[in-house]
């Protein structure tokens, strides 16, 4: 459209620019000098709207991840409650079955069972205390006479030695009684109170009780008697 300004409107003191408008012509035909079809196309292409129709397609887009993600989440919901729901029904079955099980008579008893299984635990705790108290002491004592064995070294003392050499005979002679087939076993307090003779040819078995009475000599002569048959 083409506006010409040609001449200047005088009003209150004041001037203003005025559109020549011919005498022989209509105001509507001089004001759209151009088709108005292609006056409204001209106006419609100035408006830039493709930077909008993009962003409302951002935001339908979002909104439908949007809708998508919140639909998925609900389905997670769901089936975590449907979860949920199944085990606290499972857990309120165990527990009216545990309670219709439930037997304070038989519970009572299994208590008193567990306190008297505790205090004999208990007392047996306090006497193997009492156990490894004496063998400490005990340990002690054999770690002291070890140090006296020790100090006397491999001979021992002078009563040792004596003892030792005097069982040293006694094995000997006993070593020769056994050698002829004449046992000598001693009782409970170490005394030699009876001898088993054997004779091997007649395959015999003699018991003998020996008493102080009678003299060594007698029981040599017996126990000779005795292995010629």
């Amino acid at each position: 459209m083409t506006v010409k300004y040609t001449n200047v409107c005088e009003s209150a003191n004041t001037f203003t620019f005025c559109p020549f408008i011919p005498k022989n012509k209509p105001a509507a035909t001089m004001l759209l000098d151009e088709n108005p079809a292609d006056l409204i196309h001209h106006t419609i292409g100035n408006f830039n709207i493709q930077p909008d129709k993009q962003a409302v397609s951002r935001v339908n887009d979002s909104l439908t991840t949007l809708q998508q993600s919140r639909d998925l989440r609900i389905r997670e919901a769901e089936s975590s409650l449907r979860k949920l729901s199944r085990h606290l029904q499972s857990l309120s079955t165990q527990h009216e079955e545990a309670v219709i099980a439930h037997d304070a008579g038989r519970h009572a008893a299994a208590m008193v069972e567990l306190d008297t299984k505790k205090f004999r635990i208990a007392k047996a705790a306090s006497e193997l205390e009492i156990e490894s108290e004496r063998l400490e002491s005990e340990l002690e004592m054999l770690k002291d006479r070890l140090a006296d064995l020790e100090a006397q070294g491999l001979e021992g003392d002078e009563v040792t030695r004596r003892e030792r050499e005097a069982d040293d005979a006694i094995l000997l002679r006993l070593k020769i009684y056994r050698s002829l087939g004449i046992d000598i076993e001693p009782d409970d307090a170490g005394i030699f109170t009876k001898a088993v003779i054997r004779n091997s040819r007649k395959g015999d078995v003699h018991v003998v009780n020996l008493d102080p009475k009678f003299s060594r000599f007698f029981y040599s002569n017996y126990f000779w008697s005795t292995m010629q048959g």
